[in-house]
């Protein structure tokens, strides 16, 4: 198969979707690799790198697209990039498609195959793809925090954890997955007040557990977080439910009654935002004010430590693509329950009920694409 890996043109977005051993285990199998020149510099992966291990390098953004029946990115299309789809292409990424309905309507009507990331879901229910980057995000949440609570950056000027006989930062974290317990597992570790929420009651007396105390839990609830947001210093957003439209749990009312200065680092704003007042911001231009409150919605969080993210990303995406290479995208979904799962779009159908139900769209089920019963049923 002839697989395309394009630079990534999102703001101060520094990932690519493969690197050299990658690309090596890729040509190992019989495939053709094309790597668009520069995709990875931000990553510190030079073209000669990619070249000595089988890759092609090419000039630029539309020969790279039209090189790859199977393309390899890290983040969605952007318009700038929808007319480099071509039907029949397989498109392997993250998508969100649940906060963005022009794309999903794009994909549609060029009859990509579209397979998402976030969805790739194990029988455990674990997200081996969206996992590795959602630990990165949560533990450089408490970090930007930290950043954008200091004076010179318009927060309240409160250090996060505090110093001899000043009291620490109150960090609330909302949301007690894979973000929110390395969310936790910073603030703790930078000597904060930390109060980690889920509704989740294992997730929580997990956390006890491993904290003894150091991180106070607490059952989420609407009265309870309106109560611990509005005594916040810093509020991290990290709710997910995969696939869907994040849930909206903090009102503009809310907001509103939080300390002059306070920050809010809304991680889950890929998928819409656990703010009422959440949208997407970028590296270059992170936050914004509501009220008397920084909000920082950056997108592509990992995208800051490129390098790590990279290589964190394609240790988990690289044996799903060679299925995908190897087998084709129908008989490695056939195969492959978890795969199949990652399944957002197909020659003009969408499979992705959550995503349907986001914006009122026809469903596909799955089961109907596969055709005859999988080896997973």
């Amino acid at each position: 198969m002839r697989i395309a890996v394009p630079r990534e043109v999102i703001d101060s977005e520094g990932r690519v979707a493969i690197t050299p051993s990658g690309v090596h285990e890729l040509v190992r199998h019989g495939h053709e690799v094309a790597v668009e020149s520069g995709a990875g510099a931000s990553a510190s992966i030079r073209d000669e790198d990619f070249a000595a291990a089988g890759a092609t390098v090419l000039p630029d953004a539309a020969g790279t697209w039209e090189f790859g029946d199977l393309i390899l990115k890290v983040k969605e299309p952007v318009p700038a990039e929808y007319d480099l789809l071509r039907e029949g292409q397989t498109l392997f990424t993250y998508l969100h498609l649940a906060a963005d309905k022009q794309l999903t309507e794009e994909l549609l009507r060029r009859k990509v195959t579209a397979v998402a990331y976030e969805t790739v879901e194990l029988p455990d229910r674990t997200l081996p793809l969206l996992a590795p980057m959602s630990e990165i995000a949560g533990r450089l949440a408490p970090q930007v925090g930290a950043h954008t609570l200091m004076s010179a950056q318009g927060g309240r000027g409160v250090l996060l954890g505090g110093v001899s006989g000043v009291y620490s930062a109150r960090v609330v974290v909302i949301g007690a997955g894979v973000a929110g317990m390395n969310a936790a597992a910073m603030a703790v570790g930078m000597h904060a007040d930390v109060i980690l929420m889920d509704k989740d009651i294992s997730r929580l007396r997990q956390a006890d557990l491993l904290y003894r105390g150091r991180c106070k839990t607490v059952m989420s609830n609407g009265y309870e977080i309106e109560r611990a947001v509005s005594e916040a210093d810093l509020v991290i957003g990290s709710v997910l439910l995969p696939g869907a439209r994040t849930p909206r749990l903090v009102s503009n009312e809310q907001v509103s009654r939080m300390k002059p200065g306070s920050v809010v680092v809304d991680i889950s704003v890929d998928q819409g935002g656990c703010f009422e007042d959440s949208r997407p911001t970028t590296h270059s231009d992170p936050t914004y004010r509501v009220h008397d409150t920084l909000f920082y919605c950056v997108t592509n969080m990992p995208g800051a430590v490129s390098h790590t993210s990279t290589y964190a990303l394609t240790n988990v995406t690289v044996p799903y693509a060679l299925a995908l290479a190897d087998l084709g995208w129908h008989a490695a979904m056939r195969a492959d329950r978890a795969l199949a799962l990652g399944l957002a779009t197909h020659d003009g159908a969408l499979v992705s009920a959550p995503v349907a139900e986001a914006h009122g769209l026809e469903h596909t089920p799955l089961e109907g694409l596969l055709g005859a019963t999988p080896q997973w049923v």
